[in-house]
């Protein structure tokens, strides 16, 4: 049996949550799904479905189960109160502060004394956002990275007042999935962030000045530093308002280093959001 809670909770079931719920099924956890009505839970449980139904053909499940096994150890509902069991619960909704803090705040209401909440930020405080937290010695931020599935690195980053305890079972969890944690202190963008979106930003304000295509300039980094995708792709995963979010928060706090170009801004206005809206600086349909 691997390292993980017997019960994981995940506030939100989008891209984010989905996969994280998918990395704990196949780690053996249960996992309860909290999601604002029943068509996003609908949404949100198809999500993980596809996954394991991917994993299943990769041969990756777990010995002995199969598709229906690990789906039966998945609820998804309305009820914040689900979490109550919860050894681990991990927030995974949109970048946006209040609603992040809301929701953290409800499930800090359900929990019980001895579990662990947990932010999937990219970006914001973790010592804001443990500010409305009754435990915040028991809060930090567990940062996955889209799309989950693929990915092997899980960010832990801590707060001025998490236990080290608590960072120290939060990075067992994360070994326990098959990824990799790194640990970093509370800050603007964190490490990942910081260097991702710096990238980023620089990819788009070459296209805009029409030094290279998006397609070079991905494959610059691609095949000349042997990043698995360009920043301009990755960009277009995320979704260019996430990042125009994340880079309007980083400037905010770290200056015009940060600022986003007028083609980003200019994208986002139009709906030219990436893969999610089938254009992006790519053609997604």
């Amino acid at each position: 049996m691997t390292d993980v809670p017997a019960v994981v909770g995940v506030f939100g079931g989008g891209r984010m949550g989905a996969g994280i719920a998918h990395a704990y099924l196949l780690a053996g956890a249960e996992v309860r799904v909290i999601e604002a009505d029943a068509a996003a839970g609908a949404a949100a449980r198809e999500r993980v479905h596809t996954d394991v139904v991917r994993s299943d053909e990769r041969g990756k499940l777990p010995s002995g189960t199969g598709i229906d096994a690990t789906m039966a150890r998945l609820t998804v509902t309305e009820d914040v109160g689900a979490l109550a069991a919860a050894e681990l619960v991990i927030e995974a909704v949109p970048e946006n502060p209040g609603l992040k803090a809301e929701v953290l705040g409800r499930a800090a209401g359900v929990l019980n004394d001895s579990a662990v909440l947990a932010s999937n930020t990219s970006s914001l405080s973790i010592d804001e956002l443990a500010a409305v937290l009754p435990a915040p010695e028991r809060f930090l931020g567990m940062h996955f990275f889209n799309p989950v599935p693929a990915s092997g690195l899980v960010e832990i980053v801590t707060g001025a007042r998490t236990d080290d305890a608590v960072v120290g079972a939060a990075r067992g969890w994360v070994s326990g999935i098959g990824k990799t944690p790194v640990t970093v202190r509370n800050s603007p963008g964190f490490a990942s962030s910081r260097l991702g979106v710096a990238l980023g930003l620089e990819a788009i304000r070459m296209v805009e000045e029409g030094v290279a295509s998006a397609d070079d300039i991905d494959a610059a980094m691609t095949l000349g530093y042997k990043h698995p995708v360009g920043p301009l792709k990755l960009t277009d995963i995320v979704g260019l308002d996430v990042r125009l979010a994340i880079s309007e928060y980083l400037q905010s706090e770290l200056g015009d280093r940060f600022r986003p170009p007028q083609l980003m801004r200019d994208m986002v206005e139009a709906g030219t959001l990436g893969k999610k809206t089938g254009r992006g600086f790519y053609d997604w349909s």
